[in-house]
Order: C-alpha cells, then sequence, then structure tokens
C-alpha cells in the first residue's frame, strides 16, 4: 500500500449518519479509509448527537455550528470554523463534500493540503430558492470548480456539465450503497403495513423531489393501498404538504425514519417505490432503494436514466403516475428489473469499489 495518508473531511453534519447523503458517505468513506492504513478526521457539528471524539477508528472533530441560531447562514459560520480548524491539522487531504457554504472561503483553505471538492448536483436549479439564493449558489458552485485542486463529480452528467461550464476535468464517483438481503416484515407491524400492499417515497420536503406530483398521481389512480411518505416535514414546504394532503385516505407521513433496518424493511416490503429527485447526479437514496429489491418508478430525466436505465418506469405527471399504479398487480412479475438493480449495487455502486476510487484519486493528487 502507498504511504498513509492524512485526511480531514468537512462538508456534512457529522457521523455516524443522521441526516443525509453526504453524511453516509462521510461515514462508510472514512470507515473504508481507515481500513486501509490511512488516519481520518471528520467534522461534526457540537450539536450532533454522537459526542465521542472517535467512532470506528475515525476521529471526530465537534465545531461550533449555530445554524439552530442563525438559520441558513449558520451554515457558513459552521463551515468557516471547520476551515479554520483544518488549517492548523496538516492533513494531506482536505476533501470537501459539497460547496455551497464552504467555497466562498477558499481563500481559507489549507494551502499545504490537497483540497478536494465533491461538486454536488446543479444546487442552483433547485426551485426552493429565490433567484438571488440561485444566482449565489451559481456563483458558489464557480468557486468552488476554478479553486479545488481536484473535483469530483458524483455521475457522468456533472462531470460533463464542469467540463462544458467551466473547462474542468473531474473525477467521475458516485455513491455507494450495502445490498440488504435479510428482510423481517415484522418491522412492518409498527406502521401498521402489510408486505406489497404499499406504495412508498423517500425524500427531504423540497419542491424538486415531485413529491407532490406522486401524491396528485396517486389520488387520481384511486389506489386503495397507502402512500407510505418518510421525510421530515418540519420545513415550509413540508408543512403545506402535510397540511393539504395529510387528511386525504391512504396518504401517510412518517416523518424521518433514521434506524437503517427499519428503513430498509419497509423499502424492501413495498410495493412500487417512487423517487421523485429531479435535480443533482447520482442519489444516494436512489441506490439505497435499488440495494432493497425495491421496484421503482423515477421522475424521467438524465440523471435517473444513467443508473437505472431499463430496469425502471419513469414519469413526468401525475397521469403517468396514475396509470402506473393502476397496472401494477405484482411486484414479482418484474423480478428482472429489481435483480438487475441489485447486480448494479454489487458490481458499480458498493462502498469499496467507491472508496478505492476515493483512495486512489487521493495518492494521486499527494504524489
Amino acid at each position: 500500500m502507498a504511504r498513509s495518508l492524512k485526511i480531514g473531511i468537512l462538508g456534512t453534519r457529522g457521523i455516524p449518519n443522521r441526516y443525509g447523503g453526504f453524511e453516509e458517505c462521510a461515514e462508510h468513506l472514512a470507515f473504508g479509509l481507515v481500513k486501509r492504513g490511512h488516519q481520518v478526521w471528520v467534522y461534526n457539528s457540537h450539536r450532533h448527537e454522537y459526542q465521542k471524539d472517535e467512532w470506528r477508528g475515525v476521529k471526530i472533530i465537534h465545531c461550533k455550528d449555530p445554524e439552530d441560531k442563525l438559520g441558513t447562514f449558520g451554515q457558513f459560520i459552521y463551515d468557516w470554523n471547520c476551515i479554520s480548524d483544518a488549517k492548523k491539522r496538516g492533513f494531506d487531504i482536505l476533501l470537501q463534500l459539497g460547496y455551497t457554504s464552504n467555497s466562498i472561503w477558499y481563500m481559507r483553505w489549507p494551502k499545504h493540503s490537497r483540497n478536494i471538492v465533491n461538486m454536488d448536483g446543479l444546487e442552483w436549479k433547485r426551485s426552493k430558492y429565490n433567484k438571488y439564493v440561485q444566482k449565489f449558489l451559481k456563483y458558489a458552485e464557480r468557486l468552488a470548480a476554478m479553486h479545488g485542486d481536484v473535483l469530483i463529480a458524483d455521475s457522468k452528467g456533472i462531470q460533463q456539465y464542469l467540463e462544458s461550464t467551466y473547462h474542468k476535468v473531474s473525477h467521475c464517483i458516485a455513491y455507494g450503497a450495502e445490498v440488504f438481503d435479510k428482510p423481517d416484515d415484522k418491522v412492518l407491524s409498527h406502521y401498521s403495513l402489510v408486505p406489497y400492499e404499499y406504495y412508498m417515497l423517500i425524500a427531504r420536503m423540497e419542491p424538486e423531489n415531485n413529491i407532490e406530483l406522486v401524491v396528485k398521481g396517486y389520488l387520481k389512480s384511486q389506489s386503495t393501498k397507502p402512500l407510505f411518505i418518510v421525510g421530515n416535514t418540519t420545513n415550509a414546504f413540508g408543512t403545506y404538504l402535510k397540511d393539504t394532503y395529510g387528511k386525504e385516505a391512504g396518504i401517510r407521513f412518517a416523518e424521518g425514519i433514521y434506524d437503517k433496518d427499519r428503513i430498509n424493511n419497509l423499502r424492501y416490503y413495498s410495493l412500487l417505490y417512487f423517487h421523485g429527485h429531479s435535480v443533482g447526479g447520482t442519489n444516494p437514496s436512489l441506490l439505497e432503494a435499488m440495494a432493497c429489491n425495491a421496484l421503482i418508478a423515477a421522475h424521467d430525466n438524465v440523471f435517473n436514466k444513467s443508473i437505472l436505465g431499463e430496469d425502471a418506469f419513469y414519469f413526468s405527471d401525475d397521469a403517468k403516475i396514475a396509470e402506473l399504479i393502476l397496472g401494477l398487480h405484482t411486484k414479482k412479475d418484474y423480478a428482472v428489473m429489481t435483480a438487475h438493480n441489485i447486480e448494479k449495487i454489487r458490481s458499480s455502486y458498493n462502498w469499496d469499489t467507491i472508496t478505492d476510487a476515493y483512495e486512489k484519486v487521493f495518492i494521486d493528487a499527494v504524489s
């Protein structure tokens, strides 16, 4: 093995994952790199429920995070605090997961480290942002693209975008998932669900995830099977969805579920899993659904199609969603599609493969 590297990872709320895709990536990547003999530090919000200084061999640095008091602006302060600490650590590699609140601090990025930036999706396209925020995010994207020593794209689409927009070469590394092969339907009783007798959707409550479109299509179908929606509804859009549709027959808002075994069983036993994400590259929750043998109906866009190919259904309006629901009888009729998606996880989207790819980029960056 090449020499042991000193690696810092920032840009997330911390590990173990209690929030989302970048946190899941940081968790698996950090642990995998430690197993390969590297020293790894992950930056955690001081408010993260895990307060120890080490997790499975990964060192944890807690930094002040005032997001609870300052809202979104607090993320910029948190990233400033993480970057300021990183300047003192002598990292060989500083991996920044995302750029939205840290690329404006590029002048403070450690000069002695190789600053590697995962460019995430096209954040400025998110419809939840007004035009001023979208303009800022495009600016932040440019700063990250132009000042990162090495860029990571999580899909071919993002890689091509970075090359055509900024004339920057990037390394295409997706996210990973773990095949779930030990189902237990006892979990379902907690939610009063029956195996293969419900539809499912997991997403952050944001307009571009097309949750409302799925709900409208479901209602149009007049299905008697419930639509089980997992995601925190405390933000403005989530509150709107719950207030507008929460009393409709069959609509079930379950809030966030962070127990991995529980959520994997829910995916596994769903009749049809809706993936409405329309912005960004390789979405971690899509890979996790594939790894759970879920039969998937995805929003019709290049990012989803580049992963799923012919092994999913696609929709772009509520009429198509209703048509899919009405035309579906049993999940086993589509076993070939789910089997193909499981094989994609085993061969291309497993965490060992993803960690190997990151490790190679890191080693090449310091050679």
